[in-house]
């Protein structure tokens, strides 16, 4: 059931400032007062778990200027996607070490490039320690688990181990979230007993459904549905769904919601999040920009005014001072 204020998270750390998954990222996000942090975690080539939003790296590291690391870089599909770069399976947990986080959209932020090259690439247990130390909880995010799974990589063994390891496997300032519903089935049966989350695109099905059931595949619309949530409300704990999914705009780029689901959610025992609330003219809804060209805040308070009609019981939030400004007034 929802909160009176919802979860305040901050996404990959505060990369509205500083490069994503980065310590100063995410220790600015903890001094900012979030809730929570998210990480994101793909393996290395001996299995260690490191924070990267994808496990392409060419756009967030300085990897690309390596030239030890030159003849890695190949092309791979993943998930459908053919990316050309440099992969965090094709190094070791030393080799990664090395590398330096960089800023992912520098013309939108540059005041968060200026920072580049000055943080190293972290482990999982590197941010579990961070938010411990800092009093907050983690919502953890599993990245392409049939792609790694294929790959050799069982992604819900690495998390659990490294969980367990940590002293985290059963922290209840814990919650784990996927777009791929099958590894957070894995983790259940494995013993993990913290919320599961389901990451909803705003199109689309899950990639490993479609992997196992071809055409078939459950869409995430259907999974929004009064039956896909009874479905959902069996095996997870929580939704979090695209922010446009709850604002369900107009064909003006106009805000009607919040969406019907949301109390269908709650009347399930559902928790929902929702990502990612942003301040720039480039990631509002139309109705919501402002002058000043992409980079710019627009009218984010407006926006942010619908998702918190919504009564959320969380939000993914990349300026960690304006989300804990706003929503937990």
């Amino acid at each position: 059931m929802p909160s009176e204020r919802p979860l305040i998270i901050g996404h990959r750390g505060a990369p509205g400032y500083l490069p994503e998954h980065s310590r100063s990222s995410y220790a600015r996000a903890i001094a900012a007062g979030v809730d929570a942090v998210e990480p994101d975690v793909v393996p290395t080539r001996d299995g260690v778990l490191v924070v990267r939003h994808e496990n392409e790296i060419g756009s967030t590291t300085d990897v690309a200027t390596r030239p030890q690391f030159a003849d890695r870089r190949r092309t791979a599909v993943v998930d459908g996607e053919r990316l050309d770069g440099w992969f965090t399976e094709d190094f070791t947990w030393a080799e990664l070490q090395t590398l330096r986080c960089r800023e992912r959209i520098p013309e939108l932020r540059p005041g968060s490039a200026a920072h580049d090259d000055e943080d190293p690439v972290l482990r999982l247990r590197d941010v579990l320690d961070l938010a411990r130390a800092g009093g907050v909880g983690v919502v953890l995010e599993i990245k392409h688990a049939a792609f790694f799974a294929r790959a050799g990589f069982d992604m819900a063994a690495l998390v659990e181990t490294e969980l367990r390891d940590a002293g985290w496997g059963d922290d209840p300032a814990l919650v784990i979230e996927s777009f791929e519903p099958l590894v957070l089935q894995r983790l259940r049966e494995r013993g993990i007993r913290v919320p599961l989350v389901q990451l909803l695109e705003a199109e689309g099905a899950p990639w490993d459904l479609r992997e196992r059931d071809g055409s078939r595949a459950a869409s995430y619309a259907s999974m929004l549905t009064p039956k896909g949530l009874d479905a959902l409300a069996r095996d997870v704990d929580g939704i979090s769904p695209d922010k446009r999914l709850i604002l369900a705009p107009d064909r003006f780029g106009r805000a009607r919601g919040p969406a019907e689901f949301v109390g269908h959610a709650h009347q399930r025992g559902l928790r929902v999040f929702t990502w990612t609330c942003r301040p720039e003219n480039r990631f509002l809804l139309p109705a919501f920009r402002g002058p000043g060209g992409p980079a710019a805040f627009g009218e984010y308070e407006r926006e942010w005014a619908v998702l918190r009609e919504a009564a959320l019981d969380g939000v993914f939030v990349d300026h960690p001072d304006l989300g804990v400004a706003f929503f937990a007034e």
